[in-house]
């Protein structure tokens, strides 16, 4: 193998973190993939990974490699891009986390896949705060403020939670009036996958007030799964606005305790800033500023 692909093997091995699932995504042998990083190793003097027969971690040295392999790779796709007859037409694979709510990111990523055919997707639909860098993605789609200097990072929309819960629940249980009244209904809670926290319901809080009580009813790591629930009448749910935006609409759900509660947040766009290059990234990003919130509703 020449320079340039064994720079891809290592690329590879690094994001997967083996050598066996390296050589199935690049369709060579485990043992072809060993050789190449060998090679490399032996070329550059240095140790790239540390091996066990339980791991493949990077060294520092390997860790430094790979932020100035990924920009080569990145400037090659660019050039092979720029060069090619069908500049239309960007290309490669593209891997990317996206927030586990598919009824906002699933239309989207559809009409992406239509109009971009020769991008291959892979799609890590989680809510956990992955790695960008050190996980090996192109792109990531996260609420909160970037911090990470080695992102680049564009604004996507906002958004708001908000309460709901069905026309037939209040009927049955009442409709809360203030933020205390919540104490005798049933809360349809969020919990944080990584912590196994409750999220904290964005009430605002009275001076000299006692925290309001949540009877929960309900505990899931999935807001989808909280969202399917308070359509069925099981309790009061806290989902962003543009989730439960056309069920209010319709009547089939009901917002309550607007006043009393405070809260705005983002999506964002992140990516390493190595990768600005990629024409595939650059057709990616473009499309999620465009049509992942097309007008900021619920606001």
């Amino acid at each position: 193998m020449d320079w340039l692909s064994n720079v891809s093997v290592f690329v590879q091995v690094a994001e997967t973190r083996s050598f066996t699932e390296a050589g199935r995504l690049l369709g060579v042998s485990s043992s072809a993939v060993g050789k190449s990083i060998a090679r490399l190793e032996e070329r550059l003097e240095t140790r790239l990974f540390h091996r066990s027969t339980r791991s493949v971690t990077l060294t520092a040295e390997g860790a430094g490699f790979l932020e100035r392999c990924r920009r080569i790779i990145a400037e090659v796709e660019a050039a092979e891009f720029d060069l090619c007859q069908s500049s239309s037409a960007p290309r490669g694979k593209l891997r990317v986390s996206l927030p586990q709510v598919h009824g906002l990111v699933m239309p989207m990523l559809v009409e992406f896949m239509q109009r971009f055919p020769q991008i291959e997707l892979d799609v890590d639909l989680t809510d956990r705060m992955v790695d960008v860098v050190e996980e090996g993605f192109d792109a990531v789609v996260r609420t909160g403020n970037p911090k990470d200097s080695r992102l680049m990072a564009r604004p996507l929309g906002q958004f708001r939670l908000v309460l709901v819960g069905t026309p037939e629940y209040f009927r049955d249980h009442g409709v809360p009036q203030t933020p205390a009244d919540l104490a005798n209904h049933g809360c349809l809670r969020h919990t944080f996958h990584t912590t196994g926290k409750l999220e904290p319901w964005p009430l605002r809080r009275v001076v000299d007030a006692p925290e309001p009580l949540l009877p929960t009813r309900l505990v899931s790591t999935s807001i989808e799964a909280l969202e399917q629930a308070a359509r069925r009448g099981l309790g009061i749910a806290c989902l962003p606005d543009f989730m439960v935006h056309e069920a209010v609409a319709r009547g089939e759900l009901q917002r309550v305790l607007d006043a009393h509660l405070e809260h705005s947040g983002t999506f964002w766009v992140l990516w390493p800033s190595s990768r600005h290059a990629a024409a595939k990234l650059r057709v990616f990003v473009d499309h999620l500023c465009a049509r992942l919130f097309p007008v900021n509703r619920g606001q």
